[in-house]
């Protein structure tokens, strides 16, 4: 009889939850994020500052963290001119998990408990497997993967307590689908990406149900982090815009989406990737490039001083 009534209610639940969906699709139900405190890591360049730029009219307190102090006062600044009034910026190394700590510490005293956490900090060496230094290595899961076990355990726990927040994770598509050339930055990505899933599963089945997640999986950002790769066919997978970015992930926040996969196509790639023999899946990836995303890589150029 159990295995009945169970499986009754899995039907009842699987046409509700698909109509849901498929109601939200068109019609989306966004909320108020007004009054939340917001921290963004790697908030001083690229998709973390038009992140903050994008929260900047929306009456919530932002603070940004990331390595970079000038890039902060920078992204601090463009936030102001967008009429942000509460805004705080903390030097913070994601890679370091007792700094991640401390920074923590002190963003609750100074600031107060934060309800929407942004782990978008990234870095990508570019190299082949064998051709990367362990240290190179280390660092990618350091701030790719593991800085976002240690900024969960310093600001979930307040949110657990009141049953409000909203976890972000800006992972990649390429922790989706193995990319050649990008042995350590896809396999810290992958680990993002289920990392996020299953402290998302913990909460369901915990009853917190007021705390969202929302896991970020975008193909190439035209940030200057991937400078020089590109796509075979640009018209299908074009290297995304990073306004359009930042604006759609501030929406998924609003609109409680759990995944957001940037293009379309990438829905697509993944219903493929599931379905097809792992030789056709070579082949689509020879179509598409894939094999050569890498080979003109240069990345984010250094400024000189």
């Amino acid at each position: 009889m159990n295995f009945l009534v169970e499986t009754l209610r899995l039907i009842v639940f699987s046409i509700y939850y698909l109509l849901e969906a498929l109601v939200k699709m068109f019609i989306p139900i966004r909320k108020s994020i007004a009054g939340e405190t917001v921290l963004i890591t790697g908030a001083g360049s690229g998709i973390g500052r038009l992140l903050a730029v994008e929260f900047a009219g929306m009456d919530v307190t932002v603070v940004l963290w990331d390595i970079n102090v000038e890039g902060l006062k920078e992204t601090a600044r463009a936030m102001k001119e967008k009429g942000a009034s509460r805004v705080h910026y903390y030097r913070t190394d994601c890679s370091d998990r007792a700094e991640v700590y401390r920074v923590a510490d002190q963003v609750k005293r100074e600031v107060g408990d934060v309800t929407i956490l942004v782990n978008n900090a990234g870095i990508v060496t570019g190299k082949k497997f064998m051709d990367s230094p362990d240290s190179l290595i280390e660092k990618t899961f350091q701030i790719n993967t593991m800085a976002h076990f240690w900024t969960y355990k310093a600001f979930l726990p307040a949110m657990t307590e009141k049953n409000h927040g909203h976890l972000v994770s800006v992972a990649s598509s390429a922790g989706l689908i193995g990319v050649n050339g990008l042995a350590d930055y896809c396999s810290s990505k992958f680990g993002a990406v289920g990392f996020a899933e299953s402290v998302a599963l913990e909460l369901v089945a915990s009853g917190k149900d007021g705390i969202k997640t929302t896991i970020v999986c975008p193909f190439f950002i035209d940030t200057g982090m991937f400078d020089g790769c590109g796509t075979k066919w640009p018209r299908l997978l074009p290297a995304l815009k990073p306004e359009y970015v930042a604006k759609k992930i501030v929406n998924a926040i609003q609109t409680d989406q759990t995944y957001l996969y940037l293009p379309r196509a990438i829905y697509a790639l993944m219903f493929v990737k599931n379905l097809v023999p792992f030789k056709e899946a070579v082949i689509l990836g020879m179509y598409f490039g894939a094999f050569n995303f890498m080979d003109s890589f240069k990345g984010r150029q250094k400024k000189e001083n």
